[in-house]
């Protein structure tokens, strides 16, 4: 049982601490405790940059050096050319692809300003030494990548007074959210009927070109009463584009055949096996059904039939 007297011993300190100068610093709107923070203390948070370029601090780096840093310590994850390895992402290309049903989203296909570049690489590259590069570093980094999607020549120096002025080419097709806003209040009684709660704007719906059904045309498949039919196209480009357009996690890239020679070779009824029921390689694993258990045999079928004529 509980010690009476240790429970007293505890009421009595607890009046004492609620009736002391902390807690009633706090009770005007402060904690009590702790120091205000020095100038120091916060110029070391405040390192974000804006993109009229405010919070760039000095230095400058050219292209050439930023190639041999870039080597040296991007390129394990980002790939030599920016085109990613195991899954990190991409860096360059992706140009034109922002309508496709996966576009490649990179900093010279979707970025929209350069100080964000200088800003992520700044305060959390290389992935695992964030902040271990110095100002000259991180320009000389960033003015590579730009490089890269072929924004700057070869011969550029980047610096804090010309970053502003390299704009990125997807900078102009940021809009507004035009997503759906109730423009309700938050209610905890007397809340508003919802029968009476409008929708003020509604973004359209993506349709593929040619139409809806552009993806579909050849097997049927049943889902909530409705059936369609499905292509191999349609199935790649919704479930397997992930990893096999790029070659991600040590999967085989669509259309490469050195990649796909040996494995065509073995015939496609391996082919289909190793992509229905799963399989584990040298190079990577394929989960049964590329991780998509909801798919059917036959939709898997169209796929691999879909990547063998595009890799040979």
């Amino acid at each position: 049982m509980p010690n009476l007297h240790n429970y007293l011993i505890t009421f009595a300190l607890g009046a004492s601490i609620l009736a002391s100068p902390m807690v009633l610093a706090a009770q005007e709107g402060r904690f009590g405790y702790g120091s205000p923070a020095s100038a120091e203390q916060i110029a070391g948070w405040d390192i974000d940059v804006r993109p009229d370029g405010q919070g760039l601090p000095p230095g400058e780096g050219s292209v050439e050096d930023g190639e041999e840093l870039y080597e040296e310590k991007c390129a394990l994850c980002h790939g030599s050319f920016g085109e990613s390895v195991s899954g990190y992402p991409a860096l360059a290309g992706g140009g034109g692809s922002l309508t496709d049903p996966r576009p490649k989203k990179t900093v010279g296909s979707y970025w929209r300003y350069t100080s964000t570049l200088w800003d992520y690489i700044h305060r959390a590259m290389p992935f695992t030494q964030p902040e271990s590069l110095s100002d000259d570093e991180v320009y000389a980094i960033t003015a590579y990548v730009l490089h890269l999607n072929d924004i700057v020549d070869y011969e550029f120096v980047l610096t804090r007074d010309n970053l502003t002025e390299v704009r990125l080419p997807n900078e102009d097709n940021f809009i507004p959210d035009q997503r759906p806003d109730t423009r309700n209040k938050r209610c905890m009684k007397r809340c508003k009927d919802p029968a009476d709660v409008k929708v003020a704007s509604e973004a359209a719906a993506y349709v593929p070109e040619g139409g809806p059904d552009a993806l579909y045309s050849e097997v049927e498949a049943q889902e909530d009463g409705i059936v369609t039919t499905v292509t191999g196209n349609g199935v790649y480009e919704r479930h397997c584009a992930l990893c096999h357009a790029d070659g991600i996690g040590g999967a085989p890239a669509i259309g490469d055949t050195s990649a796909w020679s040996a494995r065509i070779e073995q015939g496609l009824d391996v082919l289909y096996r190793h992509a229905i029921e799963g399989y584990s390689g040298e190079d990577g694993i394929m989960p049964p059904k590329g991780g998509f258990v909801n798919l059917s045999d036959s939709e898997v079928g169209l796929a691999v039939d879909y990547i063998v004529e595009q890799s040979q």
